[in-house]
């Protein structure tokens, strides 16, 4: 009983991986299309919604099909739990990425271009991609301090999102150019808050090893 108990927690932990392979493919097609324009690789991005939720749910099931038929020790439920959130944090990642391919062809009517901006999301998405495979090397590895390392990380995101929206604001003051500018605040928004859930799932990490939650923020670690 245990060892299948523990065969099926195993299959539970690949299949958040998997998940998370997915959410990457998706984020940067994502970000292809933004920077290209692309409707058609856009609506790929909006399909590939249905595959995300469906393995959101399958695991999801997993979990509750597991919790019915065990009872779990304390580090065992934490793994549970922890599995659930980061879950939930991968399909909100996805869920935002949508957004952006969704904005991506509203803005396709629309005859302007903001280099400095798409370069700037650019920038933010790479390190977006950078913490997502952080964050799940840590889940999987228990590393606490690659779970650490992404709020640092984060902040970098953070200074590239200001960056656009500085480049948001030097936009001329045309109908088109502030619609334009408008949705790209939203996009630069989205982007940045797929890189909290990043963080968010390196707190699952800290909770998995501690059993402390703690969130990875300066405020919450005074020096």
């Amino acid at each position: 009983m245990r060892a299948s108990f523990q065969e099926e927690l195993e299959a539970l932990e690949a299949s958040i991986q998997e998940e998370g392979a997915l959410v990457l493919r998706v984020l940067r097609s994502a970000l292809n299309a933004l920077a290209r324009g692309d409707d058609e690789l856009a609506d790929e991005v909006i399909g590939f919604d249905d595959e995300v939720d469906g393995r959101y749910l399958r695991i999801e099931e997993g979990v509750q099909s597991l919790l019915a038929r065990q009872t779990p020790v304390a580090s065992d439920l934490r793994l549970v739990l922890a599995i659930l959130r980061v879950n939930l944090h991968l399909e909100r990642m996805a869920d935002y990425a949508v957004t952006v391919a969704k904005l991506t062809k509203l803005m396709g009517g629309l005859e302007v271009r903001g280099e400095a901006i798409l370069s700037s999301l650019e920038d933010m998405g790479q390190r977006c991609e950078q913490m997502i495979r952080v964050a799940l090397d840590a889940f999987a590895d228990r590393d606490l301090e690659k779970a650490r390392s992404l709020q640092d990380l984060d902040e970098l995101i953070d200074r590239a999102n200001r960056r656009a929206i500085e480049d948001v604001l030097s936009l001329g003051d045309s109908p088109e150019e502030r619609e334009y500018g408008l949705r790209m605040l939203v996009v630069s928004r989205c982007v940045e808050r797929i890189g909290d859930h990043a963080v968010d799932i390196g707190e699952q990490v800290a909770y998995l090893v501690t059993g402390d939650f703690r969130e990875l923020t300066d405020a919450s670690h005074p020096a």
